[in-house]
């Protein structure tokens, strides 16, 4: 019977920020305990990347179980809140993958709002990838200091344009030099016939300036609150004394704030949203845009993070003042080696998984990539001394698996076939043979790396990017499809769920317990065929399984 444990004997290691023993760290305005540097040997001989011609056997996630403890712990009591990177926490230890089946703006604000973060994938134009930051962080605040706004000349069909793209229901409406003339809402729109909206004008139809409610510049959000309230209005203007427009305060976001509590916001109520970029071409330019709109993190996001322009791309990147505010993520990786090349080059978190994806052919294509388990395992002997979080990007089938890469040493999970099928997915809804289904393709996929009618931002992925002509690219993924799964709530309603029976059976309250306490037992393949279902022919799937092929 095989363990893996997470009791070693260790040298002395340090962290960053902290001392022996466990490091503390705050999460989301209290203490929690973050375990200190794991113990690890100094000799790296049970390593994969032992010089012997055969390396131990390298596991994944159904090569192996948690074992059960003694526990005293509800699965509703427990706390899935684990750090992003070195700054950023998540409430749900989650990120939806760059891919443009996966992961644009209307994903990024619904992963924000239920406690994870959304990764907005790059096979697009620089300036159309840095606007789906900018809806993101526009989609509610505590205040928007930077409101989008109409002219009084604009149609009404412009308005309505306007509004449509970023799913708002009125603007303000400023003159040039800023100050304030009124604003125009759904409401005063309410009778008027859309066969108007061509030739009606803005100033025509707003709610002029001299029968608004507003608020002064810097008014506290109790106050803000209130004046909605007493006047029963949606939308409140702030004004400084000049009567120009300094920012916009919605009824939306106090209903949003409580409707989603665990959501991932900046300091000033923003939603949290990260974008890729990659190491070639236009990746400065593209990186300092999404810095511009707003974005929290930037994913250098590469099939190997080892090599050598993606780690100058990460060094020149934190390097440089206009992204101070920014957390860099480098990847992916799979060993100990590659994850000590990201630290070494400024990474705030090392993303892990060559090849585990349900779309990925790099395993067959190139014959590289290391089973996540173990890839996990080797990569956290890097991450876990340095104090930099680990992300496990690929692979997961099931909400079991999360709890498995936790303990295996990773701080968050990346999810793509999982999130594919939701709503909010910008992959295509087809239906075969009655039944729902999304498309859905790898980021090294012939459909995502070849022109098709447009420019192909996603071939530097896979370092491809010289290539003379479509039928020159050697793909290393596939195109598909997967089962429409409803909405994003409701799947990671599932997921989180699912972790929190894990951490029920391991008998920890916190992320950092589970990682402490939890310990693997290796099975056979007939202990597999044991774990599913099996002897009976399924009539009813649950909304957490699906029978295996």
């Amino acid at each position: 019977m095989f363990h893996m444990r997470n009791e070693r004997r260790a040298p002395a290691h340090s962290v960053p920020g902290g001392g022996a023993g466990r490091a503390r760290r705050r999460l989301s305005g209290y203490e929690v305990q973050r375990p200190g540097p794991r113990p690890y040997d100094d000799a790296v001989s049970d390593s994969i990347t032992n010089p012997d011609l055969f390396a131990p056997t390298a596991l994944t996630y159904d090569d192996v179980l948690l074992l059960p403890g003694l526990t005293n712990v509800i699965p509703s009591d427990v706390d899935t809140t684990s750090y992003l990177t070195r700054r950023i926490t998540l409430a749900t230890p989650m990120l939806s993958a760059a891919m443009d089946t996966v992961t644009e703006s209307d994903m990024a604000i619904a992963m924000a709002r239920q406690g994870g973060i959304g990764i907005l994938h790059r096979n697009l134009p620089i300036e159309s990838q840095a606007q789906q930051v900018r809806r993101v962080k526009r989609s509610e605040s505590g205040m928007v200091s930077d409101p989008v706004t109409v002219g009084p000349n604009a149609t009404i069909a412009e308005l309505d344009s306007l509004c449509g793209h970023y799913k708002v229901s009125g603007l303000p409406v400023i003159e040039e030099d800023g100050s304030l003339l009124g604003i125009i809402t759904n409401r005063d729109l309410r009778f008027v016939p859309p066969a108007r909206w061509s030739s009606l004008t803005v100033r025509q139809c707003m709610t002029p300036r001299e029968r608004l409610i507003t608020g002064a510049t810097g008014i506290s959000r109790e106050d803000a609150k209130a004046l909605l309230a007493e006047h029963r209005i949606e939308k409140l203007p702030l004004i400084d004394d000049q009567g120009r427009l300094t920012g916009l305060i919605t009824v939306k976001d106090f209903v949003k704030t409580e409707q989603y509590p665990n959501a991932t916001k900046d300091e000033e109520g923003r939603l949290v949203v990260g974008a890729a970029v990659g190491y070639w071409g236009d990746t400065w330019e593209r990186a300092g845009a999404l810095a511009e709109a707003g974005v929290d993190v930037i994913v250098v996001d590469t099939a190997n993070g080892g090599a050598a322009l993606a780690l100058e791309m990460i060094s020149r990147i934190k390097s440089d003042s206009a992204f101070a505010g920014v957390d860099i993520i480098g990847g992916n990786v799979a060993t100990r080696e590659g994850a000590q090349a990201l630290i070494d080059a400024g990474v705030d978190a090392v993303k892990v998984g060559v090849g585990p994806g349900s779309i990925c052919t790099t395993r067959v294509v190139a014959g590289v990539g290391v089973p996540q388990i173990t890839a996990i395992y080797e990569s956290a002997r890097a991450c876990t001394p340095a104090g930099v979080p680990l992300i496990a990007d690929g692979g997961l089938q099931y909400s079991g698996d999360i709890a498995k890469a936790l303990v295996a040493g990773a701080d968050t999970v990346m999810l793509g076939s999982l999130l594919a099928g939701c709503a909010e997915s910008p992959g295509d809804l087809v239906f075969v043979n009655g039944k729902q289904w999304k498309r859905y393709r790898g980021m090294g996929s012939l459909g995502a790396m070849s022109s098709r009618g447009r420019k192909s931002y996603s071939k530097d992925r896979y370092f491809q990017a010289d290539v003379s002509g479509d039928d020159k690219i050697v793909p290393e993924g596939i195109e598909g499809q997967v089962p429409f799964s409803g909405s994003l709530a409701d799947v990671v309603y599932q997921l989180v769920g699912g972790l929190h029976q894990s951490m029920f059976y391991v008998g920890a309250r916190t992320v950092p317990e589970l990682k402490a306490n939890g310990k693997f037992v290796r099975i056979t393949s007939a202990g597999l065929k044991e774990s599913h279902p099996h002897d009976v022919k399924m009539t009813v799937e649950a909304p957490n399984y699906t029978g295996r092929e």
